[in-house]
């Protein structure tokens, strides 16, 4: 690509960065005032059930990738080993509770807090992955404070009534639970409120990441992982609303107006798993010299949920939560990976193979291997990890790039 080539920055970014220090500032001076109660939640968790409930809500993985991207995760590792988790176990959930331990927060630095707000109460669903229970309960044991949690059926094909109820009943025993111990009662008005907002958010989200369909795409990957804050921190609040629809608009008009996120794209790719995130920037610049767009991925479509059209909130909040793509059999995950192929006209796949997070790896069971077969779509698998470097070698990953595009290049000849 020309080196006179640039990136056109999106320009909702700016607010969006004053809308993300808000958040934060407003966490730390809530876990100040004792008239007010700040939760810690998992990023798919019962987030609506806490904002209907009053709670400040925090949520710890974001933490986790903060110090990935900030590129410290292995200095805090070593810490969280020494209390005897695993080395290769999440590397958010280590880092995490790692620098913790030695009193340091990335937040310090980008809002001028001391780190994440001591808890009031822990909540957590493990349709991501096990650790996150065993990571909210260190916690818990450390403020002195109750984690509650949903344990959802796992691996699911079809989501079936009997799944949706068993969840549902779990999300009741969370009410009761909380109720009984900081003597509050759950306003119903209230979590549809929440639900329908939340709800309304993610719809916008999916609308933001279908922008990408067009040729040529107005945003990429990376441009997801900044933008994705609002439907993750600010879920079931107004904020994230007013945020995605003048988001939405102004990516229409990028799509409208022939404004590229790749400038001169020859190829549209599509990335599964988790992000490398201390080496986002060096991966975005290297798609983008090599004129390759990241057009769709299976993270960023992790909070595109259905709408809530009435009715019962809890079964929203159940069904949403088992119906997630990392909940999903093989069977499942190769259907919606065929579809988002085609629907946003792919014509190749990137797997991240992260170390620590096999949850959200889809590359062990022969995914890509039947995706090869079936779609006949180059793929390259590469090495990694979402916040450990020791498990990335750039110079490497680079190369199976370079390499990949080359036989995109060949296919296309």
């Amino acid at each position: 690509m020309s080196k006179a080539a640039k990136r056109v920055e999106i320009k909702a970014q700016k607010r969006l960065k004053s809308l993300v220090r808000d958040y934060f500032l407003n966490l730390d001076a809530a876990a100040d005032d004792s008239d007010r109660k700040v939760a810690w939640c998992t990023s798919v968790g019962p987030c609506e059930l806490l904002v209907a409930f009053g709670f400040e809500v925090y949520f710890p993985e974001n933490h986790g990738a903060l110090l990935g991207a900030r590129k410290v995760s292995h200095e805090y590792i070593p810490r969280a080993v020494g209390e005897g988790y695993c080395a290769e176990s999440c590397s958010y959930m280590t880092s995490d509770i790692g620098s913790s331990l030695a009193g340091y927060s990335p937040l310090t630095e980008a809002f001028g807090i001391a780190g994440p707000p001591k808890p009031d109460v822990l909540a957590y669903s493990t349709n991501q992955c096990r650790e996150v229970q065993d990571w909210w309960s260190y916690f818990g044991r450390k403020h002195d404070a109750p984690v509650v949690g949903v344990c959802p059926p796992a691996h699911l094909g079809a989501i079936t009534p009997d799944h949706v109820k068993f969840v549902r009943g779990e999300l009741v025993r969370i009410i009761e639970r909380i109720e009984s111990h900081f003597g509050m009662k759950l306003d119903h008005a209230k979590l549809e409120e929440a639900v329908a907002l939340s709800s309304k958010a993610s719809s916008l989200w999916r609308d933001v990441l279908d922008t990408a369909r067009a040729r040529p795409s107005p945003m990429t990957f990376s441009d997801g992982l900044i933008h994705m804050s609002p439907v993750i921190l600010m879920r079931g609040s107004q904020i994230a609303i007013d945020y995605y629809e003048d988001l939405l608009a102004e990516l229409k008009q990028r799509r409208d107006d022939g404004v590229a996120a790749v400038p001169d794209e020859r190829f549209r790719l599509y990335w599964d798993g988790m992000p490398v995130w201390p080496k986002l920037r060096e991966l975005s610049d290297k798609f983008f010299d090599l004129r390759a767009v990241i057009a769709a991925s299976t993270y960023c479509n992790s909070w595109a949920f259905d709408e809530y059209d009435g009715g019962d909130p809890l079964d929203w909040m159940a069904k949403t939560s088992i119906e997630i793509f990392i909940n999903r059999d093989e069977g499942f995950k190769q259907s919606f990976l065929t579809e988002m192929f085609e629907r946003f006209d792919i014509d190749g796949a990137v797997f991240h193979n992260a170390r620590t997070c096999p949850n959200n790896t889809n590359s062990r069971f022969g995914m890509p291997q039947r995706l090869r077969e079936t779609l006949d779509k180059p793929v390259v698998v590469f090495d990694g990890d979402l916040s450990d470097v020791r498990f990335f070698s750039t110079a490497q990953t680079m190369t199976n790039i370079e390499a990949f595009i080359e036989q995109l290049e060949e296919r296309k000849r």
